[in-house]
């Protein structure tokens, strides 16, 4: 498709307008699009996570700078952690451990997890679950097959179930 404005150039920028309910679309070339005025380049932000974790390992040790070492396996350091707010393997976690608690310590005011504990379901949950997924499986059988009193019985059963 080619710009609408110079008829020249290959059009990389569709820009929609509304303006009292009408709608309008310009294709534009990068070259007019700059002339309206429109932005072309789209930066990639920075991860968020990254800059926070910096600014609060700057406050909690003085001279975080010099990088407080490097992990023997992939050779990430806390410098880079800060960049991209990701560990480079399972070993960095014992590596910067000390460093990650402090910094846990700082955000969260503990580093130690006291919230609620996944509980794994009963058995006799998973033999309802299973036993009302089998039910619902029977009744949309009945119900394509127009068994339509058989339907009605398992519908009931699965009601006293739930």
């Amino acid at each position: 498709m080619l710009c609408d404005s110079c008829r020249e150039r290959d059009a990389v920028v569709h820009l929609t307008q509304i303006v009292n309910n009408a709608v309008t679309q310009l294709h534009l070339c990068e070259r007019c699009a700059a002339e309206r005025g429109v932005e072309t380049t789209v930066a990639v932000p920075k991860h968020p996570l990254g800059e926070f974790l910096h600014a609060v390992q700057q406050q909690m040790v003085p001279g975080a700078e010099a990088g407080g070492g490097k992990c023997s396996f992939c050779g990430m350091t806390m410098a880079d952690f800060r960049a991209t707010g990701r560990w480079g393997c399972a070993n960095c976690y014992s590596t910067f451990e000390a460093p990650m608690r402090d910094l846990l310590r700082r955000v969260h005011g503990s580093a130690k997890h006291v919230g609620r504990a996944y509980a794994a379901p009963r058995g006799e949950e998973t033999e309802k679950a299973a036993l009302l997924g089998e039910l619902r499986d029977r009744l949309r059988r009945a119900v394509e097959s127009e068994q339509f009193e058989v339907a009605a019985g398992l519908r009931d059963r699965i009601r006293t179930l739930e």
